[in-house]
């Protein structure tokens, strides 16, 4: 039974090819040909959906953004109020779920996120596709108590984004951290985060001690 004939559009059966190229090849390895050959349709199916290969690569930016929804969004996340601990529980459970089950995806992220930085018009589109993720982490990080949400937001994806590379691509892709590892560290990152009086509420603002 081919993708086509269980429900997958054209388009996505193209861009999900063209992630995987870019997984097992690299950005030298995604041509439209190529892309073509990958999703099984002739000849001249990826030109006629993507004519350039800048169109080509937003598709697979817009495609690795509706993919990567479905691993880091998932319907676990808790509802406003849940708490730091129930926040944390959730976000271990998508991190763990991404660096586990897909790697591959996790690869062809980080051949597009480096080809946005010498494509202007690519970045646009790649940190369009990255608000739907921003957004609702600050949501959750306010809801969950935070004083400074977007400052804390920032902190969380970069532990999250660094986390990733390290599993995948960095010193520790042969050691992945177990679900409770990730576990216990999102609770102490987010601990230290939504638990701690901020700095500028200490005796003496600023965080200077007071006398």
């Amino acid at each position: 039974m081919s993708a086509l004939s269980t429900g997958t559009s054209r388009t996505d059966l193209l861009a999900d090819a063209a992630l995987r190229l870019l997984a097992e090849r690299g950005m030298r390895g995604l041509t439209h040909r190529a892309v073509d050959e990958a999703a099984g349709l002739p000849q001249g199916s990826t030109s006629n959906h993507a004519r350039t290969r800048q169109a080509l690569l937003e598709l697979a930016v817009r495609r690795l953004a509706e993919r990567e929804a479905q691993v880091l969004l998932p319907a676990e996340m808790p509802a406003p109020g849940g708490g730091p601990d129930a926040l944390a529980d959730a976000l271990a459970l998508a991190l763990h779920r991404y660096v586990t089950r897909h790697r591959a995806l996790l690869v062809a992220r980080y051949e597009l996120a480096l080809e946005a930085t010498r494509r202007p018009e690519l970045r646009e589109v790649f940190d369009t596709a990255g608000k739907r993720f921003r957004d609702p982490a600050t949501a959750m990080v306010t809801a969950a108590g935070s004083a400074d949400p977007v400052r804390h937001m920032l902190s969380l994806v970069a532990w999250c984004d660094g986390m990733m590379f390290s599993c995948v691509a960095g010193s520790f892709h042969a050691t992945v951290p177990t679900l409770g590892q990730l576990r216990d560290s999102m609770r102490e990152l987010l601990g230290g985060m939504l638990r701690d009086r901020p700095a500028r509420d200490l005796p003496g603002g600023r965080g200077e001690p007071g006398p």
